[in-house]
């Protein structure tokens, strides 16, 4: 293990990455278009499925949770819950139901799993992984509390179970500068999204012990493509996910979580607006939001895409892909994310 100091802050490095979830290169560069929703052709295809899906859900007594990833034929069609990552978390402890289906990636249905032990969650798609969930394991936790003792673990929720036991305190997107400010320390180890903790650690001034995993859509936006942009769309308001590169975030005109983003939105009536994350959300907010022009800042997240209206019916026909979680990890990594939710 590497240590260097850049800035003021600690930086962790790995001789190697572990790689539980491939990473997908990227096959297409960042397009500048204008983001339409779905075509009446595309809801004319999709119709079958969510009229069956519907029936299904009445059938197994199931509710859908969708990230704001999600395609618009699940978003606007089937989902029942939408919302970022933090938000899907707090739902998740006040559904009825006795399923529940997770229109999102894996780290995420395991959450769900962790805040109702008592529920079936079903993941459609078991390859739904994430970059930054593989980037990370428990022993890493143990190796940099060693080095570090005494300093406190935030770690994003985009990891797995045995990583959430192995911290203190989980945070997300949309509440990681009110997590770190609530644990009243001057240092702290973040883990694993390294462009996460930077943009906090730049707005709060703690020092910070970064791992150096990144989300495989976020970290290949560049400050260059966000002012070419502007320069093709001149009065465009810009907006960045804190998953991207700090120049990239100093670029923009606001940076903030999927859910923060979509509020902004709808509270700004901007005309013109730019979203520096997954595609999928752009579409979805150009339904909800007609009087807005959305130019695309095109990347697909690969693992998202792997959830599918088809995949969403199937699961609910055959009850696949049960999410379990370790019982002797559970009451750890549940504590660590309800300290989160209590933040």
């Amino acid at each position: 293990m590497l240590i260097s100091s850049i800035k003021g802050i600690t930086v962790t490095s790995q001789t190697t990455m572990p790689a539980t979830t491939p990473r997908t290169p990227d096959a297409t560069p960042a397009l500048h278009l204008p983001i339409r929703p779905l075509d009446a052709d595309t809801w004319d295809a999709a119709a079958a499925d969510i009229e069956a899906i519907t029936e299904l859900k009445r059938e197994k007594d199931a509710v859908i949770l969708a990230h704001n990833y999600m395609t618009g034929d699940i978003f606007h069609g089937v989902a029942d819950i939408t919302g970022d990552s933090l938000a899907l978390a707090r739902e998740a402890r006040h559904v009825t139901q006795s399923t529940i289906v997770l229109a999102g990636v894996h780290f995420m249905a395991e959450t769900a799993k962790l805040l109702n032990p008592g529920k079936r969650v079903l993941l459609p798609d078991l390859r739904a992984g994430c970059s930054l969930a593989a980037s990370v394991t428990a022993e890493d936790v143990s190796a940099l509390r060693a080095a570090h003792p005494g300093v406190p673990v935030v770690t994003y929720v985009n990891t797995s179970v045995a990583v959430k036991a192995a911290s203190d305190i989980c945070c997300t997107s949309g509440n990681a500068l009110r997590v770190v400010e609530s644990l009243g320390v001057d240092r702290v180890i973040m883990i694993p999204d390294q462009y996460l903790a930077r943009n906090i650690a730049a707005q709060t001034g703690v020092d910070m012990i970064i791992w150096p995993g990144a989300c495989e859509v976020h970290e290949q936006f560049t400050a260059a493509e966000v002012r070419a942009l502007r320069d093709e769309y001149p009065g465009v308001t810009v907006l960045a996910h804190p998953e991207c590169p700090p120049e990239v975030v100093a670029e923009a005109d606001f940076a903030g979580s999927t859910a923060q983003m979509s509020d902004f939105v709808a509270s700004r009536r901007a005309s013109m607006v730019a979203l520096v994350t997954e595609c999928s959300m752009s579409a979805n907010l150009a339904g909800a939001h007609p009087e807005v022009e959305f130019i695309g800042m095109c990347r697909l997240c690969p693992h998202m895409q792997r959830i599918t209206l088809k995949g969403i019916r199937t699961a609910l026909e055959t009850g696949r892909h049960e999410i379990s979680v370790d019982p002797a990890i559970a009451d750890r990594a549940r504590l660590a994310v309800e300290r989160m939710l209590a933040v």
